[in-house]
Protein backbone atom coordinates (compact mmCIF):
# COMPACT_ATOMS: atom_id res chain seq x y z
CA UNK A 1 0.00 0.00 0.00
CA UNK A 2 1.36 3.35 -1.10
CA UNK A 3 1.96 5.87 2.39
CA UNK A 4 0.77 9.51 1.84
CA UNK A 5 4.61 10.42 1.92
CA UNK A 6 5.28 8.46 -0.96
CA UNK A 7 2.24 9.28 -3.25
CA UNK A 8 4.10 12.74 -2.54
CA UNK A 9 7.43 12.35 -3.83
CA UNK A 10 6.30 10.58 -6.83
CA UNK A 11 4.21 13.82 -7.20
CA UNK A 12 7.52 15.83 -6.72
CA UNK A 13 9.32 13.43 -9.44
CA UNK A 14 7.26 13.98 -11.77
CA UNK A 15 6.87 17.54 -11.71
CA UNK A 16 10.79 17.68 -11.35
CA UNK A 17 11.15 15.88 -14.60
CA UNK A 18 8.40 18.11 -16.18
CA UNK A 19 10.22 21.08 -15.63
CA UNK A 20 13.53 19.34 -16.93
CA UNK A 21 11.21 19.07 -20.38
CA UNK A 22 10.56 23.09 -20.11
CA UNK A 23 13.89 25.04 -22.25
CA UNK A 24 15.63 26.78 -20.07
CA UNK A 25 15.26 30.39 -21.88
CA UNK A 26 11.50 29.67 -21.04
CA UNK A 27 11.66 29.32 -17.48
CA UNK A 28 13.78 32.17 -17.32
CA UNK A 29 11.42 34.58 -19.18
CA UNK A 30 8.09 32.55 -17.02
CA UNK A 31 10.07 33.21 -13.79
CA UNK A 32 10.87 36.91 -14.78
CA UNK A 33 7.30 37.95 -15.48
CA UNK A 34 6.20 36.04 -12.13
CA UNK A 35 8.78 38.75 -10.82
CA UNK A 36 7.30 41.40 -12.13
CA UNK A 37 4.12 40.50 -10.96
CA UNK A 38 5.24 39.95 -7.58
CA UNK A 39 6.63 43.57 -7.66
CA UNK A 40 4.42 45.59 -9.08
CA UNK A 41 0.97 44.55 -7.24
CA UNK A 42 1.90 45.01 -3.82
CA UNK A 43 2.63 48.74 -5.25
CA UNK A 44 0.48 51.02 -3.70
CA UNK A 45 1.37 53.77 -5.56
CA UNK A 46 0.16 52.31 -8.89
CA UNK A 47 -3.56 52.27 -9.84
CA UNK A 48 -4.91 49.12 -11.09
CA UNK A 49 -4.54 50.49 -14.89
CA UNK A 50 -0.82 52.06 -14.25
CA UNK A 51 0.30 48.03 -12.60
CA UNK A 52 -1.30 46.51 -15.93
CA UNK A 53 -0.07 49.22 -18.41
CA UNK A 54 3.54 48.68 -16.64
CA UNK A 55 3.32 44.91 -16.71
CA UNK A 56 2.88 44.57 -20.49
CA UNK A 57 5.32 46.95 -21.13
CA UNK A 58 8.20 45.10 -19.05
CA UNK A 59 6.69 42.03 -20.60
CA UNK A 60 7.79 43.84 -24.17
CA UNK A 61 10.71 44.30 -23.12
CA UNK A 62 11.54 40.80 -22.15
CA UNK A 63 10.15 39.02 -24.86
CA UNK A 64 11.71 41.32 -27.06
CA UNK A 65 15.28 40.62 -25.68
CA UNK A 66 14.91 37.13 -24.90
CA UNK A 67 12.70 35.15 -27.40
CA UNK A 68 12.68 35.30 -30.92
CA UNK A 69 8.90 36.09 -31.19
CA UNK A 70 8.32 38.79 -34.48
CA UNK A 71 8.64 42.27 -31.97
CA UNK A 72 5.33 43.43 -34.16
CA UNK A 73 3.57 40.55 -32.51
CA UNK A 74 4.60 40.93 -29.35
CA UNK A 75 3.37 44.35 -29.16
CA UNK A 76 0.45 43.97 -30.69
CA UNK A 77 -0.79 40.91 -27.64
CA UNK A 78 0.38 43.29 -25.27
CA UNK A 79 -1.98 45.94 -26.06
CA UNK A 80 -4.74 43.23 -26.94
CA UNK A 81 -3.63 42.45 -23.36
CA UNK A 82 -3.73 45.81 -21.81
CA UNK A 83 -6.99 46.50 -23.38
CA UNK A 84 -8.42 42.84 -22.22
CA UNK A 85 -7.60 43.66 -18.86
CA UNK A 86 -9.68 46.87 -18.90
CA UNK A 87 -6.65 48.62 -18.30
CA UNK A 88 -7.66 51.16 -21.57
CA UNK A 89 -10.04 51.32 -24.04
CA UNK A 90 -9.79 49.91 -27.89
CA UNK A 91 -8.74 53.73 -29.16
CA UNK A 92 -5.51 52.52 -27.58
CA UNK A 93 -5.27 50.11 -30.34
CA UNK A 94 -6.96 51.97 -32.92
CA UNK A 95 -5.53 55.25 -32.67
CA UNK A 96 -2.24 53.50 -32.59
CA UNK A 97 -2.53 53.46 -36.57
CA UNK A 98 -3.60 57.07 -36.55
CA UNK A 99 0.08 58.14 -35.61
CA UNK A 100 1.80 60.42 -38.31
CA UNK A 101 5.41 58.18 -37.60
CA UNK A 102 2.96 54.89 -39.18
CA UNK A 103 2.28 57.17 -42.42
CA UNK A 104 5.36 58.73 -42.80
CA UNK A 105 7.25 55.13 -42.33
CA UNK A 106 4.48 53.31 -44.89
CA UNK A 107 5.22 56.58 -47.45
CA UNK A 108 8.79 55.67 -47.12
CA UNK A 109 8.78 51.96 -48.31
CA UNK A 110 6.62 53.65 -51.21
CA UNK A 111 9.13 55.90 -52.06
CA UNK A 112 11.97 53.65 -51.55
CA UNK A 113 10.71 50.94 -53.94
CA UNK A 114 9.71 53.52 -56.50
CA UNK A 115 13.34 55.06 -56.34
CA UNK A 116 14.75 51.16 -57.11
CA UNK A 117 12.32 50.29 -59.59
CA UNK A 118 12.23 53.14 -62.12
CA UNK A 119 16.33 52.36 -62.48
CA UNK A 120 17.55 55.48 -60.64
CA UNK A 121 19.13 53.62 -58.50
CA UNK A 122 21.03 51.73 -60.92
CA UNK A 123 21.59 54.99 -63.25
CA UNK A 124 23.79 56.51 -59.76
CA UNK A 125 25.82 53.32 -58.95
CA UNK A 126 26.93 53.40 -62.70
CA UNK A 127 27.50 56.75 -62.71
CA UNK A 128 29.34 56.59 -59.24
CA UNK A 129 31.41 53.97 -59.84
CA UNK A 130 32.13 53.43 -63.88
CA UNK A 131 35.55 56.36 -63.52
CA UNK A 132 37.28 54.98 -61.17
CA UNK A 133 40.16 52.24 -62.44
CA UNK A 134 42.21 51.74 -58.98
CA UNK A 135 40.93 50.33 -55.72
CA UNK A 136 41.26 52.56 -53.53
CA UNK A 137 38.92 55.31 -55.54
CA UNK A 138 36.65 53.05 -56.03
CA UNK A 139 36.15 52.33 -52.76
CA UNK A 140 35.59 56.05 -51.71
CA UNK A 141 33.36 56.03 -54.46
CA UNK A 142 31.63 53.31 -53.22
CA UNK A 143 31.64 54.70 -49.85
CA UNK A 144 30.12 58.08 -51.12
CA UNK A 145 27.03 55.88 -52.93
CA UNK A 146 26.09 54.09 -50.12
CA UNK A 147 26.24 57.53 -47.83
CA UNK A 148 24.00 59.12 -50.50
CA UNK A 149 20.93 56.50 -50.19
CA UNK A 150 20.31 57.06 -46.53
CA UNK A 151 18.41 60.46 -47.79
CA UNK A 152 16.29 58.69 -49.84
CA UNK A 153 15.77 54.95 -48.73
CA UNK A 154 14.38 55.02 -45.35
CA UNK A 155 15.36 51.59 -43.91
CA UNK A 156 18.87 49.93 -43.32
CA UNK A 157 18.11 46.74 -44.46
CA UNK A 158 16.67 48.49 -47.62
CA UNK A 159 19.36 50.18 -48.45
CA UNK A 160 21.67 47.05 -47.60
CA UNK A 161 19.58 45.31 -50.16
CA UNK A 162 20.36 48.25 -52.77
CA UNK A 163 24.10 47.59 -52.29
CA UNK A 164 24.04 44.03 -52.53
CA UNK A 165 23.85 43.97 -56.29
CA UNK A 166 26.24 46.68 -56.71
CA UNK A 167 28.90 44.62 -54.98
CA UNK A 168 28.06 41.68 -56.56
CA UNK A 169 28.35 43.30 -60.13
CA UNK A 170 31.76 44.91 -58.32
CA UNK A 171 32.61 41.11 -57.33
CA UNK A 172 35.17 40.38 -60.35
CA UNK A 173 36.97 43.61 -59.60
CA UNK A 174 38.34 42.44 -55.99
CA UNK A 175 40.34 39.48 -54.77
CA UNK A 176 38.40 36.88 -52.18
CA UNK A 177 39.70 38.68 -49.02
CA UNK A 178 39.01 42.06 -50.85
CA UNK A 179 35.19 40.83 -51.77
CA UNK A 180 34.77 39.71 -47.59
CA UNK A 181 36.18 43.39 -46.43
CA UNK A 182 33.53 44.63 -48.50
CA UNK A 183 31.04 42.45 -47.09
CA UNK A 184 31.96 44.44 -43.91
CA UNK A 185 32.40 47.68 -45.06
CA UNK A 186 29.27 48.24 -47.14
CA UNK A 187 26.82 47.55 -43.90
CA UNK A 188 29.61 49.55 -41.74
CA UNK A 189 28.89 52.31 -44.16
CA UNK A 190 24.83 51.98 -44.09
CA UNK A 191 24.78 52.12 -40.26
CA UNK A 192 27.17 54.76 -39.75
CA UNK A 193 25.36 56.97 -42.31
CA UNK A 194 22.05 56.56 -40.80
CA UNK A 195 22.67 59.48 -38.22
CA UNK A 196 22.80 62.02 -41.18
CA UNK A 197 19.12 62.06 -41.85
CA UNK A 198 15.58 61.95 -40.09
CA UNK A 199 14.36 59.56 -42.54
CA UNK A 200 17.85 57.30 -41.91
CA UNK A 201 16.07 54.74 -39.50
CA UNK A 202 12.50 53.89 -38.66
CA UNK A 203 14.29 54.19 -34.92
CA UNK A 204 14.19 58.31 -35.46
CA UNK A 205 10.66 58.54 -36.40
CA UNK A 206 9.74 56.49 -33.10
CA UNK A 207 11.72 58.72 -31.24
CA UNK A 208 10.37 61.71 -32.80
CA UNK A 209 6.76 60.28 -32.04
CA UNK A 210 7.49 59.28 -28.49
CA UNK A 211 9.54 63.06 -27.83
CA UNK A 212 6.15 64.74 -29.70
CA UNK A 213 3.81 63.05 -27.30
CA UNK A 214 6.04 62.81 -23.72
CA UNK A 215 6.91 66.44 -24.25
CA UNK A 216 5.42 68.18 -26.71
CA UNK A 217 8.86 69.29 -28.80
CA UNK A 218 9.92 68.07 -32.24
CA UNK A 219 13.10 68.27 -34.17
CA UNK A 220 12.54 69.37 -37.62
CA UNK A 221 14.09 67.49 -40.89
CA UNK A 222 16.28 70.61 -41.40
CA UNK A 223 17.55 70.54 -37.77
CA UNK A 224 18.20 67.08 -38.02
CA UNK A 225 20.24 67.79 -41.71
CA UNK A 226 22.20 70.31 -39.34
CA UNK A 227 23.03 68.31 -36.53
CA UNK A 228 23.21 64.75 -38.46
CA UNK A 229 25.10 64.98 -41.57
CA UNK A 230 28.28 65.81 -40.29
CA UNK A 231 28.72 63.37 -37.46
CA UNK A 232 27.69 60.83 -39.91
CA UNK A 233 30.09 61.90 -42.12
CA UNK A 234 32.92 61.74 -39.97
CA UNK A 235 31.62 58.27 -38.01
CA UNK A 236 31.58 57.15 -42.02
CA UNK A 237 34.96 58.28 -42.52
CA UNK A 238 36.61 56.78 -39.45
CA UNK A 239 35.05 53.50 -40.08
CA UNK A 240 36.22 52.96 -43.69
CA UNK A 241 39.62 54.04 -42.28
CA UNK A 242 39.70 51.52 -39.76
CA UNK A 243 38.77 48.72 -41.77
CA UNK A 244 41.12 49.75 -44.79
CA UNK A 245 44.16 50.05 -41.92
CA UNK A 246 42.88 46.52 -40.32
CA UNK A 247 41.55 44.52 -43.09
CA UNK A 248 42.28 45.57 -45.86
CA UNK A 249 44.87 43.27 -47.78
CA UNK A 250 48.00 45.79 -47.90
CA UNK A 251 49.80 44.56 -51.04
CA UNK A 252 46.49 44.89 -53.49
CA UNK A 253 45.07 48.34 -52.37
CA UNK A 254 46.57 50.57 -55.69
CA UNK A 255 45.63 47.48 -58.25
CA UNK A 256 44.20 48.37 -61.12
CA UNK A 257 40.83 47.31 -61.21
CA UNK A 258 39.16 45.01 -64.43
CA UNK A 259 36.71 46.58 -66.55
CA UNK A 260 33.08 45.85 -65.76
CA UNK A 261 31.66 42.00 -66.70
CA UNK A 262 30.63 42.75 -70.51
CA UNK A 263 27.44 40.65 -70.03
CA UNK A 264 26.23 43.10 -67.28
CA UNK A 265 22.97 45.12 -68.23
CA UNK A 266 24.02 48.19 -70.05
CA UNK A 267 22.47 51.43 -68.34
CA UNK A 268 20.93 53.73 -71.21
CA UNK A 269 22.65 57.34 -72.19
CA UNK A 270 19.51 58.90 -71.46
CA UNK A 271 17.03 59.14 -68.27
CA UNK A 272 13.79 57.08 -69.09
CA UNK A 273 10.35 58.58 -68.29
CA UNK A 274 10.17 56.36 -64.88
CA UNK A 275 13.76 57.71 -64.10
CA UNK A 276 12.85 62.06 -64.97
CA UNK A 277 9.09 61.66 -62.61
CA UNK A 278 11.17 59.85 -59.68
CA UNK A 279 14.00 62.54 -59.42
CA UNK A 280 11.51 65.37 -60.13
CA UNK A 281 9.05 63.47 -57.36
CA UNK A 282 11.76 63.13 -54.83
CA UNK A 283 13.20 66.41 -55.46
CA UNK A 284 9.70 68.02 -54.36
CA UNK A 285 10.05 65.85 -51.72
CA UNK A 286 13.11 67.28 -50.42
CA UNK A 287 11.43 70.57 -50.39
CA UNK A 288 8.31 69.83 -48.60
CA UNK A 289 10.63 68.45 -45.81
CA UNK A 290 13.13 71.28 -45.78
CA UNK A 291 10.04 73.44 -45.54
CA UNK A 292 7.51 72.03 -43.12
CA UNK A 293 7.76 74.77 -40.26
CA UNK A 294 6.57 77.10 -43.63
CA UNK A 295 3.41 75.49 -45.02
CA UNK A 296 2.56 73.06 -42.41
CA UNK A 297 1.45 69.67 -43.59
CA UNK A 298 4.37 68.36 -41.99
CA UNK A 299 6.80 65.43 -42.72
CA UNK A 300 4.48 62.73 -42.52
CA UNK A 301 1.83 64.24 -44.76
CA UNK A 302 4.18 64.96 -47.55
CA UNK A 303 5.64 61.84 -47.75
CA UNK A 304 2.37 59.95 -48.19
CA UNK A 305 1.66 62.65 -51.10
CA UNK A 306 4.66 61.98 -52.67
CA UNK A 307 3.74 58.24 -52.53
CA UNK A 308 0.56 58.85 -53.44
CA UNK A 309 1.86 60.43 -56.73
CA UNK A 310 4.27 57.64 -57.01
CA UNK A 311 1.27 55.40 -57.54
CA UNK A 312 -1.04 57.31 -59.48
CA UNK A 313 -2.82 54.82 -62.83
CA UNK A 314 -0.58 54.56 -66.07
CA UNK A 315 1.13 57.60 -65.08
CA UNK A 316 3.05 56.81 -62.07
CA UNK A 317 6.57 55.17 -61.03
CA UNK A 318 4.88 51.70 -59.81
CA UNK A 319 1.30 50.48 -59.75
CA UNK A 320 -0.56 50.30 -55.86
CA UNK A 321 -0.34 46.95 -55.46
CA UNK A 322 3.52 46.81 -56.11
CA UNK A 323 3.57 49.96 -54.05
CA UNK A 324 1.71 48.09 -50.95
CA UNK A 325 3.66 45.13 -51.08
CA UNK A 326 6.90 46.75 -50.35
CA UNK A 327 5.70 48.12 -47.00
CA UNK A 328 7.08 46.19 -44.00
CA UNK A 329 4.05 45.83 -42.56
CA UNK A 330 5.65 43.96 -39.78
CA UNK A 331 7.78 46.59 -38.65
CA UNK A 332 4.67 49.10 -39.31
CA UNK A 333 2.56 46.96 -36.79
CA UNK A 334 5.51 47.10 -34.33
CA UNK A 335 6.13 50.67 -34.54
CA UNK A 336 2.19 51.28 -34.06
CA UNK A 337 1.48 49.07 -31.23
CA UNK A 338 4.52 49.76 -29.40
CA UNK A 339 4.11 53.39 -29.41
CA UNK A 340 0.95 52.78 -28.18
CA UNK A 341 2.28 50.88 -25.17
CA UNK A 342 4.51 53.76 -24.34
CA UNK A 343 1.10 56.13 -24.44
CA UNK A 344 -0.53 53.65 -22.25
CA UNK A 345 2.42 54.22 -19.68
CA UNK A 346 2.39 57.99 -20.34
CA UNK A 347 -1.70 58.42 -20.03
CA UNK A 348 -1.95 55.74 -16.50
CA UNK A 349 0.57 57.52 -14.85
CA UNK A 350 3.40 55.22 -14.60
CA UNK A 351 5.91 58.06 -16.13
CA UNK A 352 4.87 60.53 -13.51
CA UNK A 353 5.43 58.04 -10.78
CA UNK A 354 8.81 56.87 -11.81
CA UNK A 355 9.98 60.57 -12.17
CA UNK A 356 8.59 60.88 -8.45
CA UNK A 357 10.63 57.93 -7.46
CA UNK A 358 13.67 58.50 -9.05
CA UNK A 359 13.73 62.12 -8.21
CA UNK A 360 16.49 61.55 -5.57
CA UNK A 361 18.85 59.92 -8.24
CA UNK A 362 17.64 62.41 -10.99
CA UNK A 363 18.41 65.34 -8.42
CA UNK A 364 22.06 63.89 -7.86
CA UNK A 365 22.23 63.28 -12.16
CA UNK A 366 21.34 67.02 -12.57
CA UNK A 367 24.59 68.07 -10.42
CA UNK A 368 27.13 66.22 -12.16
CA UNK A 369 29.05 67.54 -14.85
CA UNK A 370 27.70 68.13 -18.02
CA UNK A 371 30.86 66.56 -19.61
CA UNK A 372 30.18 63.41 -17.41
CA UNK A 373 26.54 63.66 -18.40
CA UNK A 374 27.33 63.37 -22.25
CA UNK A 375 29.37 60.72 -21.44
CA UNK A 376 27.19 58.48 -19.54
CA UNK A 377 24.45 58.81 -22.06
CA UNK A 378 27.13 57.96 -25.15
CA UNK A 379 28.25 54.63 -23.34
CA UNK A 380 24.78 53.63 -22.72
CA UNK A 381 22.92 53.79 -25.53
CA UNK A 382 25.76 52.61 -27.70
CA UNK A 383 26.32 49.61 -25.90
CA UNK A 384 22.76 49.13 -26.04
CA UNK A 385 23.00 46.95 -29.00
CA UNK A 386 24.71 44.55 -26.96
CA UNK A 387 21.66 43.28 -24.88
CA UNK A 388 18.78 44.73 -27.19
CA UNK A 389 19.24 43.37 -30.51
CA UNK A 390 17.09 45.01 -32.35
CA UNK A 391 16.82 48.56 -33.28
CA UNK A 392 13.59 49.73 -33.36
CA UNK A 393 13.22 48.05 -29.77
CA UNK A 394 15.84 50.26 -28.65
CA UNK A 395 14.45 53.25 -29.31
CA UNK A 396 11.27 52.03 -27.61
CA UNK A 397 12.52 50.71 -24.56
CA UNK A 398 15.44 53.82 -24.51
CA UNK A 399 13.61 56.86 -25.28
CA UNK A 400 10.94 56.90 -22.79
CA UNK A 401 13.60 56.64 -19.87
CA UNK A 402 15.86 60.11 -21.77
CA UNK A 403 12.88 61.96 -22.07
CA UNK A 404 11.96 61.28 -18.28
CA UNK A 405 15.24 61.66 -16.68
CA UNK A 406 16.12 64.86 -19.40
CA UNK A 407 12.71 66.56 -17.79
CA UNK A 408 13.55 65.64 -14.47
CA UNK A 409 17.00 67.06 -14.29
CA UNK A 410 16.04 70.54 -16.13
CA UNK A 411 17.49 68.94 -19.46
CA UNK A 412 16.06 69.44 -23.03
CA UNK A 413 14.31 66.12 -23.96
CA UNK A 414 14.65 67.38 -27.26
CA UNK A 415 18.56 66.86 -26.98
CA UNK A 416 18.44 64.24 -24.71
CA UNK A 417 16.83 62.13 -27.70
CA UNK A 418 18.80 63.03 -30.67
CA UNK A 419 21.63 62.23 -28.88
CA UNK A 420 20.51 58.88 -27.58
CA UNK A 421 19.06 57.75 -31.14
CA UNK A 422 22.75 58.80 -32.95
CA UNK A 423 23.98 56.57 -29.86
CA UNK A 424 21.75 53.73 -30.72
CA UNK A 425 22.55 53.82 -34.34
CA UNK A 426 25.68 51.97 -33.28
CA UNK A 427 25.31 48.51 -33.84
CA UNK A 428 28.81 46.59 -35.38
CA UNK A 429 29.46 44.21 -32.62
CA UNK A 430 27.35 40.92 -33.78
CA UNK A 431 25.88 39.76 -37.13
CA UNK A 432 22.87 40.02 -35.11
CA UNK A 433 22.71 43.51 -34.03
CA UNK A 434 21.34 44.54 -37.31
CA UNK A 435 19.36 43.32 -40.54
CA UNK A 436 22.10 45.30 -42.75
CA UNK A 437 24.67 43.06 -41.22
CA UNK A 438 23.14 39.92 -41.52
CA UNK A 439 22.32 40.38 -45.39
CA UNK A 440 25.83 40.39 -45.85
CA UNK A 441 27.08 37.97 -43.07
CA UNK A 442 25.15 35.43 -45.00
CA UNK A 443 26.27 35.49 -48.02
CA UNK A 444 28.62 32.51 -48.30
CA UNK A 445 32.20 32.12 -49.22
CA UNK A 446 32.71 35.97 -49.69
CA UNK A 447 31.36 36.94 -46.59
CA UNK A 448 33.37 38.73 -43.17
CA UNK A 449 33.26 36.18 -39.98
CA UNK A 450 31.66 36.99 -36.25
CA UNK A 451 35.10 37.76 -35.32
CA UNK A 452 36.21 40.16 -38.07
CA UNK A 453 33.76 42.17 -36.90
CA UNK A 454 33.93 41.80 -33.12
CA UNK A 455 37.66 42.85 -33.53
CA UNK A 456 36.48 45.90 -35.94
CA UNK A 457 34.20 46.86 -33.33
CA UNK A 458 36.84 47.09 -30.70
CA UNK A 459 38.45 49.78 -32.17
CA UNK A 460 34.96 51.59 -33.41
CA UNK A 461 33.18 51.59 -30.61
CA UNK A 462 35.28 53.36 -28.03
CA UNK A 463 36.04 55.69 -31.09
CA UNK A 464 32.27 56.22 -31.74
CA UNK A 465 31.83 57.37 -28.03
CA UNK A 466 34.53 59.46 -28.18
CA UNK A 467 33.43 61.26 -31.30
CA UNK A 468 29.92 62.20 -30.15
CA UNK A 469 31.40 63.95 -26.88
CA UNK A 470 33.53 65.74 -29.06
CA UNK A 471 30.69 66.47 -31.23
CA UNK A 472 28.59 67.69 -28.73
CA UNK A 473 31.27 70.08 -27.08
CA UNK A 474 32.07 72.04 -30.07
CA UNK A 475 29.71 71.72 -33.49
CA UNK A 476 27.04 70.58 -31.99
CA UNK A 477 27.32 73.32 -28.98
CA UNK A 478 27.65 76.07 -31.61
CA UNK A 479 24.82 75.14 -33.84
CA UNK A 480 22.23 75.07 -30.47
CA UNK A 481 22.17 71.26 -29.51
CA UNK A 482 22.55 71.36 -25.62
CA UNK A 483 21.55 69.57 -22.22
Amino acid sequence: MTTRAELHRRQSLRAVRLLDQVPRPVLAVAGLHLLYAMLIVPAGSLGYDAKVSLFAFLSAMTLWAGTRLPAGYVALTLVLFIILMKAGEPELLYQSMAEPVVWLMIGAFVIGEAFTRSGLADRMTHAALRRFGKKGSLVNALTGLLFATSFFIPSTSGRAALARPVLNRLGSRFSARERQVLSVLAPAVILMSTSATLLGAGSHLIGIGLLETAAGQSISFVRWLIWGVPFAAAATWITVLAIRLTMWPKAETKTIVREEDPEAAPIPETMSPPEKRTLVLISLMLIGWMTDGLHGYGIAFVTMAGAAVAMVPRYGILTFKEGIRSVSWNLILFVAAATALGTALIDTGVVKVAEEKLSGLLLAAGQAPEWLLVLALAAVTVTSHLYITSHTTRAVVLVPTLILTARSIGADPAAAVFLGLVGMNYCLTMPVSSKALLLFYEEGDHSFSAKDLAKLSSLLAPAYIALMVLFYFTYWKWTGLGL
